[in-house]
């Protein structure tokens, strides 16, 4: 029985240090018992047996209360490790449901803002058409008033040739050859300027289909004075045919050194045309304005002249700074006006989409936004120097290097 409580002790059994502290508590009892017997000359053999089993029965129920109290506090020990196994588990799975609800939110809240980013993208497309539209709306009256011109030298000189032809057909008849030759040279001289003012008419022609198609992205080497030049009246005759009763003076101030510059003639195109346009605007409605207050200025008061001007400049890197070998030269363009300027409190807003100052139906908003991306675009800036009451001006200014 011994070496079966060793070799459970010794196998880690459970309860069988227990048993074996029982066993223990049986032995030096005995022990206890004899050597008590010898040393008080006491050794009753019916005393002996009585307590032998005295001390076995209180040496197995000691065992057992152990064995019990020690079953009970693992089992206890063991509840309790599985009840928190199992709460952490609800947990883990409340948990994971949440997870996974979560999980379903946000992939429907994906798939809401893919759909929505895609309507914006389009919506955004379909407004960058309309202002491009609109753009090209204003200059389909300036186009048309700047084509007339040609076209009118055209029929002019046609119909001159056609009266020098007759009268030369009337001279070879008469054999009279000096005078032959002298209407033929007249009629050279006619279809040269038939032939000026007819690519005239094909480079305005041109130059409008060039803004109305897409822009290509890809930059070319341009002259910045002629496509300034081309817009500013184009811009100013297309709100002359719009509203009759429209004037402004135009100043001008081209830099002749700048020479081509690789941008992206579209797009640039479209930004001066609207800070031309705006510019326009600004004058008119300013002169309106004073008009409607003092339809009758007192005499030798000043007189307000709506005014436009625009000048272009090779800038020059500070001598010794970045950039002093000229590598980042840089055009600025110059819009100005005389018109009522723009109040501080909406400044800070003129480059946002959608915004206007202008009444419902006259203007997208997008103008500014898309000049300010264009010129970004090509590594640019865009600033705006105004004083309330009395102008703005908007300075580009384009990298030439680029």
């Amino acid at each position: 029985m011994l070496r079966v409580v060793v070799v459970a002790i010794r196998g880690k059994k459970q309860g069988a240090k227990i048993i074996g502290f029982g066993f223990m508590t049986f032995g030096f009892s005995l022990l206890a018992l004899i050597i008590a017997g010898l040393v008080f000359h006491y050794f009753s053999l019916h005393f002996f047996y009585g307590m032998l089993y005295l001390v076995g029965v209180l040496g197995i129920l000691i065992s057992m209360s152990l064995y019990l109290s020690l079953s009970i506090s693992n089992t206890n020990k063991n509840l309790e490790v599985q009840t928190q196994k199992s709460h952490a588990l609800e947990v883990e799975n409340a948990r994971k449901e949440v997870e996974l609800e979560k999980a379903a939110e946000l992939k429907e809240a994906y798939n809401a803002l893919e759909a929505a980013h895609s309507t914006l993208k389009s919506t955004q497309a379909q407004l960058i058409q309309s202002e491009k539209m609109a753009s090209l709306g204003e200059l389909t009256a300036g186009v048309a008033h700047e084509i007339q011109n040609p076209l009118n030298f055209v029929n002019n000189f046609s119909e001159v040739n056609t009266e020098l032809i007759d009268e030369m057909n009337h001279e070879v008849d008469k054999g009279n050859l000096p005078e032959v030759k002298s209407i033929a040279r007249h009629i050279k001289e006619n279809q040269e300027k038939i032939t000026e003012h007819g690519k005239r008419a094909d480079a305005i022609v041109k130059g409008m289909l060039q803004h109305s198609r897409s822009s290509s992205g890809v930059k070319e080497p341009t002259d910045i004075n002629a496509l300034v030049d081309e817009y500013l009246r184009l811009a100013y005759h297309g709100l002359r045919a719009k509203d009759k009763t429209f004037n402004a003076t135009m100043k001008t101030d081209y830099d002749p050194s700048i020479g081509l510059v690789n941008v992206i003639p579209q797009d640039i195109g479209r930004v001066i045309l609207n800070l031309i346009t705006n510019a326009f605007y600004a004058v008119s409605e300013k002169n309106k304005t004073m008009t409607h207050l003092t339809p009758y200025p007192l005499e030798g008061g000043p007189e307000f002249v709506p005014t436009v001007s625009v000048q272009t400049k090779l800038q020059l890197p500070l001598p010794g700074g970045r950039g002093s070998d000229g590598a980042n030269r840089f055009v600025e363009i110059s819009v100005s006006d005389n018109g009522p300027g723009i109040s501080a409190h909406i400044l800070d807003k003129i480059f946002q989409p959608f915004f206007t100052t202008k009444p419902t139906g006259q203007g997208t908003g997008l103008g500014l936004s898309l000049s300010y991306d264009i010129v970004k675009a090509h590594g640019g800036e865009i600033k705006v120097n105004t004083s309330e009451g009395e102008g703005t001006e908007f300075i580009i200014q384009l990298p030439v290097s680029l």
